[in-house]
């Protein structure tokens, strides 16, 4: 091993010290980065799709998949698991020729696992593009090496690695297909036997390909395989950690090791899902996380199933299509909040509510629609607005007004009232606290002025959230509906399940500002309607829609990309995005900032005293016992980290015993967030020019030095802490000593 340790040091050193010279010095910093290669390859990837019509997808789409398996679940576990330095940290006068980057890990260099990864592919499916890709993955290969990130070792490792990932994943594909094409797809099958093989007659695409009898069956299998996969690929993407949880998340993962039959903000559906999911995955962001990719799975396949049954499963596939690449939903579908929940059962009283329109109904139908609903106000207390979708519609069909006068409706309504007897015992037994939280935060005290930069805020974020191509076609839907099919009492079912709590959100941010997930319940059934209208106009005769859908389709695709990874487009425009308007801001250094706390708590833990942490706020709270091993361990038992007792409730944390009654004697460390870092008035300009200073830093708070002096004998500022992730200062925090609690 002494040799060959000695062998890989010093071909590091021919290739970074021996071989450098002036146009080296360019071009492998260019080779390992640079702002074309994004761009480049995305062209690729339509230019592929283009001439290869459906193997062409299949191609891009197993491409895809074997480097994020090779990146996510292979090269990164083992970085993180040998954990060996990088040449810069463990060897001296090495010539550093880019960027650090986030971590000190070297083997394996996941650059050239990548490469090697699409190398393998591409060989497997089409011959002659190694002439291409193999000088391009050895090209990016050694310049890892001469810019000094990484030992030819790692290099070799990461190609190992890449080339097997690559052929095993495709060589799965072409094993899968020939053995379910055949029984799922067959007249897809006839046309292309095999995916690695390329076909002398392969003209046809997916769409002609599924023309017959057994188009039906073929267009709901395709919809299953997609519902599959994009769960597959959410719990990849969770188990990477790419994202840290969002303050809600951990705060409500708190609640899930206190479990009741309510909380102050939220009921408890929320609760017992993340009870459910860390029971199983212990406590991981991977098992806070769990069930939010199978929540939108299991929501997937109602509405497919019911497209099937009631329009078509062709028209149940483009949707399942839409709804996976729509960023709000894919947002919905990776964090483990209660909109997931509340989507869910949404879509589930809607479907058992038609069932229990039907002629042929019996009351079993309308006690499954009143349990679903009762269900949604568990995970959330807007869901009632389902009440207010079905008075539309009543009011909008008046064939169906002769329901309520049977006992149907009336039965949904009981059970409905039966299930909100948890949330009505709680608050009974809390001072009616969580409803007094309902209210405050419905009404903003102030008196009602219409203005329209909410307004704006409100439809430009949805507008992007929504997918701009899929918002302008359910606009365009709504006016046609009315136009071509309000005599269909199905459309009409469906959009009253959605407009109605759009148009109440819309009509508030007249006044207030509405967070973009708000209307998270009614996104499903607007896109349902979407492609009902859009569907029939395309059999119809409008062949465009089908390219406006594909337009849309790779849309989105980039959109739920880039949303779910942003360091992509600083990749991309060689600059990272700026901190105060990167979505990720929120989900990103938090393990830092519980290292920096922990630091500081341990130091003062020197001194001789126990060290709890009081953070500003209970999101912060949250997250930093998720992010300190010994806070999450003992979270329930001997909780270390508290919020600030307030004199009424305002977080979950006044209902549990506080600091003042566990902790007297003790030191503390107060955790004062500084959020957000404002941007300076020329941020744009600077950030243009690569200039990185662009925040004012906000003021540190005086506030809380008034309370802790009161509280304890002696305080110590220690002024703000910058917390860096990835060269960046994505956040500050003010930290202070506390010492002996009166």
């Amino acid at each position: 091993m002494d040799w060959l340790q000695s062998l890989d040091v010093s071909l590091f050193r021919f290739i970074n010290g021996t071989l450098s010279n002036t146009l080296f010095d360019v071009l492998m910093p260019f080779l390992s980065g640079n702002p074309f290669f994004v761009p480049a390859a995305i062209l690729t990837a339509a230019l592929v799709i283009w001439r290869g019509k459906a193997r062409g997808l299949v191609f891009v789409l197993v491409l895809a998949l074997a480097v994020g398996i090779t990146d996510g679940a292979v090269s990164k576990p083992i970085k993180e698991g040998i954990a060996r330095p990088r040449p810069w940290a463990a060897l001296k006068d090495v010539q550093l020729h880019v960027g650090r980057g986030g971590k000190d890990r070297s083997m394996p260099s996941s650059h050239a696992a990548n490469c090697f990864a699409a190398t393998a592919v591409a060989f497997l499916f089409y011959r002659r593009s190694w002439r291409f890709t193999l000088p391009l993955a050895l090209g990016v290969s050694f310049s890892r090496i001469y810019n000094g990130v990484h030992f030819p070792s790692d290099v070799f490792v990461g190609a190992i690695l890449g080339i097997g990932t690559g052929t095993t994943v495709s060589l799965a594909v072409e094993f899968s297909w020939r053995w379910l094409g055949p029984k799922w797809f067959p007249s897809v099958h006839q046309r292309l036997p095999s995916l690695l093989k390329e076909q002398v007659h392969n003209t046809t695409t997916f769409v002609a390909a599924t023309t017959g009898p057994q188009s039906d069956a073929m267009w709901l299998r395709g919809g299953y395989l997609l519902i599959a996969a994009g769960t597959v690929l959410r719990w990849l993407y969770i188990a990477s950690d790419t994202i840290d949880l969002s303050g809600d998340e951990a705060y409500q993962w708190i609640w899930s090791k206190h479990l009741a039959l309510s909380y102050y903000s939220k009921p408890l559906m929320i609760a017992v899902t993340q009870w459910l999911g860390t029971s199983i995955w212990g406590d991981t962001a991977f098992g806070v996380r769990f069930f939010s990719p199978l929540i939108a799975a299991v929501a997937g396949i109602l509405l497919l199933r019911f497209f099937a049954r009631e329009v078509s499963a062709r028209a149940g596939f483009y949707l399942m299509l839409i709804i996976t690449t729509t960023p709000l939903v894919t947002v919905g579908a990776t964090l483990m909040t209660v909109d997931p929940l509340a989507a869910l059962f949404w879509i589930a009283a809607m479907l058992a509510g038609w069932r229990a329109l039907r002629p042929d109904s019996g009351m079993t139908a309308w006690l499954w629609t009143g349990l679903w609903m009762g269900l949604g106000f568990l995970s959330k207390y807007t869901s009632p607005l389902q009440w207010l979708c079905w008075l539309v519609f009543f009011l909008l069909v008046p064939e169906a007004q002769k329901h309520l006068r049977r006992p149907g409706p009336y039965l949904a309504l009981g059970v409905n009232l039966l299930c909100t007897l948890p949330v009505l015992i709680w608050n009974q037994q809390n001072g009616w606290a969580g409803f007094e939280h309902v209210v405050q935060h419905t009404d903003s005290g102030e008196e009602l002025k219409l203005s329209l930069s909410y307004l704006t805020e409100f439809l430009g974020s949805e507008w992007a959230l929504m997918n701009p191509v899929f918002f302008g076609a359910i606009a365009l839907a709504m006016v046609g509906l009315w136009r071509t099919h309000r005599r269909d009492a199905r459309m009409i079912y469906i959009f009253s399940m959605g407009a109605p709590v759009f148009a109440v959100y819309l009509l508030l941010s007249f006044k207030q500002r509405v967070l973009p997930n708000w209307i998270a319940p009614s996104v499903l059934p607007l896109l349902c309607v979407m492609v009902i209208y859009w569907e029939r106009r395309e059999r119809d005769g409008a062949p465009w829609v089908m390219r406006w859908l594909g337009c849309g389709v790779a849309l989105g695709g980039i959109l739920v990309t880039f949303m779910l990874d942003t360091n992509l487009i600083g990749k991309i425009i060689g600059r990272p995005l700026p901190v105060a308007v990167d979505p990720q801001t929120r989900v990103r250094g938090y393990r830092e900032t519980a290292k920096v706390v922990e630091q500081a708590r341990q130091r003062l833990k020197a001194e001789g005293r126990e060290v709890f942490v009081i953070a500003n706020h209970y999101s912060t709270a949250g997250l930093l016992t998720f992010y300190t091993p010994e806070a999450r361990t003992n979270v329930k038992s001997a909780p270390i980290v508290f919020c600030p007792r307030s004199d009424s409730p305002q977080s979950q944390f006044y209902f549990w015993p506080g600091y003042e009654s566990t902790q007297r004697g003790h030191n503390a460390i107060f955790v004062h967030e500084i959020r957000p870092l404002r941007l300076s008035s020329d941020w744009f300009v600077r950030w243009l020019r690569g200039n990185k200073e662009l925040f004012r830093a906000r003021k540190e708070d005086s506030r809380p030095m008034r309370f802790l002096t009161a509280q304890f004998e002696s305080v110590t500022n220690l002024g703000p802490h910058e917390i860096i992730y990835r060269n960046r200062v994505v956040r500050s925090v003010q930290i202070i000593e506390c010492r002996n609690l009166r």
